[in-house]
């Protein structure tokens, strides 16, 4: 993760003329790629849980028809997937949580020395501080919808299925969560995007710059308060598609 931020923000001027402002930048922008690289193996721990169990035998009983055998077992609980379903919420509920603090960072001029909300006449225009309350709302979904499903089971059947995995609704959460981080990260790429604008004529770093004009082409600098929604919707195609993260590629080459 380390490595793959090097290459985005190679040769930025605007690092190069803000690095000596302070002598630590918060948590949510010095501690990226552990946190980000944190989730991003839990991720791939999920990944290999769902490919040993979409392979695996999940029947019951079991049929040897050569021996002429059935056997009883426990192979169709969904204890695997359901405590892999609540990991992949938990690591893509912080991926949200820090984007959105982030966001926050943005807006909030004493903290950027951006324009205040990221707009030019802020008495007058409310900028970006309605996409930072949506991206604080869906965080704190997130924060509900993380709780793990696995640590709950209610016995059925005359207590002869007297533990559940609650998997699927694991795996329901985990969706949801997908989606709200999905939104919570265009609504940083947005806000990113027009804070970069305010930095003009500094350059940002290669790879930076390059999302950056990806961004441009579906979605403009916003100059005054308009309707702000298709504007994220845009953005959420974009962090779907892979428009964005395939632009960063083309300018630096493969990303780990």
């Amino acid at each position: 993760m380390a490595k793959n931020i090097r290459s985005l923000i190679e040769s930025s001027e605007i690092i190069e003329t803000h690095k000596h402002d302070r002598v630590q930048d918060a948590y949510s922008l010095r501690c990226v790629p552990q946190v980000h690289g944190a989730s991003r193996d839990a991720v791939e721990y999920v990944r290999n849980k769902i490919q040993i169990e979409i392979n695996s035998v999940t029947d019951n009983p079991l049929i040897f028809p050569a021996e002429g055998e059935a056997i009883s077992g426990g192979n169709f609980h969904g204890q695997p997937i359901a405590l892999a379903m609540d990991f992949l919420g938990i690591a893509l509920s912080e991926i949200g949580n820090i984007s959105e603090r982030r966001v926050a960072r943005l807006v909030d001029h004493k903290l950027s020395g951006l324009p205040p909300f990221l707009i030019s006449e802020s008495g007058v225009n409310s900028g970006f501080m309605i996409p930072q309350y949506v991206a604080a709302s869906l965080v704190s979904e997130n924060k509900v919808l993380a709780h793990p499903s696995s640590v709950d089971s209610i016995p059925t059947s005359a207590n002869q299925e007297d533990h559940v995995s609650m998997g699927m609704y694991s795996a329901r959460k985990a969706a949801n969560i997908l989606v709200n981080v999905k939104n919570i990260l265009a609504i940083e790429f947005l806000t990113a995007a027009q804070g970069l604008d305010f930095k003009k004529p500094l350059r940002p770093g290669k790879g930076t710059g390059a999302v950056h004009e990806a961004i441009r082409q579906k979605v403009p600098f916003l100059k005054k308060d308009e309707y702000i929604r298709p504007l994220i919707e845009d953005t959420v195609r974009l962090v779907e598609d892979g428009t964005l993260l395939e632009a960063a590629r083309a300018a630096v080459g493969d990303l780990e």
